[in-house]
């Protein structure tokens, strides 16, 4: 039996934490954008820490956290981008 969760249960998680941060930024005081920035950049640290305390493969055949991580700093990146534009 594999410790890792099925790839749709850990795209829902990720769905479900997309969902929560908007909702937050959209309170954010400094704007939606930067609330949203910050929160994400806060999430890539959060996953980082979950996929070395749980002893996760960095580079494993399923998905975990260090593929949220890096699905968290692409949407970042993509955040700032769009930041810097505006």
């Amino acid at each position: 039996m594999s410790r890792g969760l099925s790839p749709a249960r850990v795209i829902a998680r990720f769905a479900i934490r997309i969902a929560l941060l908007a909702a937050f930024a959209a309170f954010g005081s400094v704007g939606f954008g930067r609330s949203l920035a910050a929160l994400l950049w806060m999430s890539i640290i959060l996953c980082a820490l979950a996929g070395l305390v749980r002893r996760e493969p960095l580079f494993g055949a399923l998905l975990n956290h260090w593929d949220e991580g890096v699905a968290f700093g692409a949407l970042f990146a993509l955040v700032h981008v769009v930041n810097e534009l505006a």
